[in-house]
């Protein structure tokens, strides 16, 4: 099942390099389809299918991932503070 806490952990997983753009944006098509085949009642699923629906697409110049628009997503997902840290 798809969840909130799911996709804000793949947002951070790439924001942090653990996951490169094009995993993500597969990641992103899939959990779509999955939560789009879904019976289920999924708490926020209008939310996350927005969300997903934009990743899926952020291979493209029309959907950029930029710092503004994962911070909003994650933010709308329960995520109070990111923090940057240079290694």
């Amino acid at each position: 099942m798809i969840t909130q806490e799911i996709v804000a952990q793949k947002i951070l997983d790439y924001l942090n390099g653990r996951l490169d753009l094009v995993d993500l944006v597969h990641w992103s098509e899939d959990a779509l389809f999955s939560l789009s085949e879904s019976e289920d009642d999924i708490p926020n699923e209008k939310l996350l299918m927005r969300i997903l629906g934009y990743i899926g697409a952020g291979d493209s110049a029309d959907f950029p991932l930029t710092w503004e628009v994962l911070s909003e997503f994650l933010s709308s997902l329960g995520v109070k503070t990111l923090r940057v840290e240079a290694l």
